[in-house]
């Protein structure tokens, strides 16, 4: 394993009732990466990131963690899809953001309450803290689970369509955030909006079962990459376009 990468995966594959979800995968992360992960629907791309985190171990292959990413202290924050959350649980927003801080030793109880509150200014909840998260929108809940993500500073951060049911503002609050914490951050990303995301990773993969490397600075689509120039004039009538609606 290369010094720089902190996970690697090496021929991954993954069934599930006695389906293929995946099939041999291998993928170096390194550190200072940020890779957009696209990819149709049923791709398998949410899978792949649970198996990243450990939440699922793959039927084949390995994953191997690098000495920065098997450290007790290696901070990891994780924005899941918003329907693997059970909002009836009673919960408030305040104290959702407060269990991104599990990882980070040493602080005490004021010193977490100011984070809390810093945070929930940050995405725009400051009135929200004592609401339980049952009674949100789906915006709503969104950035509580973002404000958990990220509270802790994480060195790796994982977010699984963080886009999702958010309004135009809020998109770019989150290209922002993103934008500020990628320098110091590891950023493992999954968003079907390829025309700003991609612009900003240094890295594209392609799940479909098996990961492509796109390697064009042409998107179309979520789960088409373009290197030819026959298609050029296609991609670029479709940003302008894509573009022409955020900023409506």
């Amino acid at each position: 394993m290369n010094t720089g990468t902190i996970i690697q995966l090496d021929n991954v594959g993954m069934r599930l009732d006695d389906r293929t979800i995946l099939t041999s995968v291998s993928l170096d992360i390194n550190a200072g990466d940020f890779i957009a992960v696209t990819g149709p629907n049923g791709g398998g791309k949410t899978t792949l990131l649970r198996i990243i985190l450990r939440l699922l171990r793959p039927t084949s292959g390995k994953v191997v963690y690098g000495k920065q990413a098997s450290s007790a202290n290696f901070r990891i924050g994780y924005l899941p899809q918003k329907n693997k959350i059970d909002s009836r649980f009673p919960i408030t927003v305040g104290s959702t953001i407060e269990l991104g801080l599990l990882s980070t030793p040493g602080l005490d109880k004021e010193r977490k309450r100011l984070k809390v509150e810093e945070m929930l200014r940050r995405i725009g909840l400051e009135e929200y803290a004592d609401t339980p998260i049952g009674r949100l929108s789906g915006g709503q809940l969104q950035r509580t689970l973002l404000g958990r993500a990220i509270i802790s500073e994480p060195q790796f951060l994982v977010l699984d369509e963080p886009l999702s049911y958010l309004d135009k503002y809020f998109e770019e609050r989150v290209y922002e955030i993103i934008s500020e914490m990628a320098p110091s951050t590891t950023i493992l990303l999954v968003s079907h909006d390829v025309s700003a995301i991609a612009q900003m990773a240094n890295r594209h993969i392609i799940v479909d079962r098996h990961i492509e490397y796109c390697h064009s600075a042409n998107h179309f689509l979520h789960y088409n990459c373009c290197d030819h120039e026959e298609c050029s004039a296609e991609i670029r009538n479709f940003a302008h376009a894509d573009a022409k609606h955020r900023h409506q």
